[in-house]
């Protein structure tokens, strides 16, 4: 056996240990490809779980820069790059690097929208959602579902959060929940709600894990619903996806419309 390969094993020995994922997992892990639109607080958590899991490459996209109000709740960042003001993305990769030489990070200064995000994803096999606005959401959404590729949605806000593992083929989409964003400065993020930084470290746990699922090999094994978590009154809900999917008309997954592919 190749010394890489010794190291490999080595490596992740543990994580091969777990049977569902085994070596096979493992070695799909390390061709994925991964886009984060986003490296603010579920962005940075989750590509840090997702490097350290054997990830081969992740493209982040960001166009914010480190600030001191940042560090309570975003993983990856330390006073230094706030000091510095350093781009998210770069800061973000720099840290990666440390962590894990085998993963191939790509920083990319830029904001996600309808006008970038077909060459952004461009040869990626998973989207995560780090963005804090239902807007690109729902451009990630369109895209997504239109070019047949998975995408795991994810918000927080004060100490709850909610998480959508969104697959090719059939399965709810964003629209079938959420039919329109709501309008600018309407939804708490944009209010004094605050945020709870473990909150964000569980949802981003819960985004990346159903990630390392469908990375793997093993889609079918990603929740059928949107899973709600609230750390400060310590209560779980989980939506039926799929129900509501049925009751709504949706013009995106089952009409082909793209609209947010349009732009404004």
């Amino acid at each position: 056996m190749a010394a890489a390969d010794r190291a490999n094993l080595e490596r992740f020995q543990r994580q091969i240990a777990f049977a569902p994922l085994g070596l096979e997992g493992q070695k799909r892990l390390a061709e994925a490809r991964v886009l984060i639109v986003g490296v603010g607080g579920l962005g940075s958590w989750s590509a840090e779980l997702l490097a350290r899991a054997g990830v081969g490459m992740i493209r982040l996209v960001d166009d914010d820069r480190v600030d001191l109000a940042n560090l309570h709740r975003q993983g990856l960042y330390d006073e230094s790059d706030a000091a510095a003001a350093r781009p998210k993305v770069q800061a973000a990769a720099a840290r990666i690097g440390r962590i894990s030489s085998r993963c191939r990070v790509e920083p990319i200064v830029a904001r996600a929208d309808h006008g970038s995000i077909t060459a952004l994803a461009d040869g990626v096999d998973l989207i995560l959602d780090g963005t804090d606005n239902f807007a690109t959401r729902f451009v990630l959404n369109d895209y997504c579902v239109r070019a047949d590729l998975p995408w795991i949605f994810a918000g927080v806000v004060a100490a709850e959060g909610q998480v959508l593992a969104i697959p090719p083929g059939g399965r709810p989409c964003l629209r079938c929940i959420y039919d329109q964003p709501p309008p600018p400065c309407a939804d708490p993020s944009c209010r004094a709600a605050g945020v709870l930084g473990p909150a964000v470290a569980a949802l981003a746990a819960l985004q990346a894990a159903e990630a390392i699922k469908v990375l793997s090999g093993h889609g079918d094994q990603i929740s059928p619903y949107l899973t709600k978590l609230d750390l400060w009154t310590n209560t779980l809900q989980r939506v039926d996806a799929a129900r509501a999917a049925a009751a709504a008309d949706c013009p995106c997954c089952k009409h082909g419309v793209y609209e947010f592919l349009e732009g404004p």
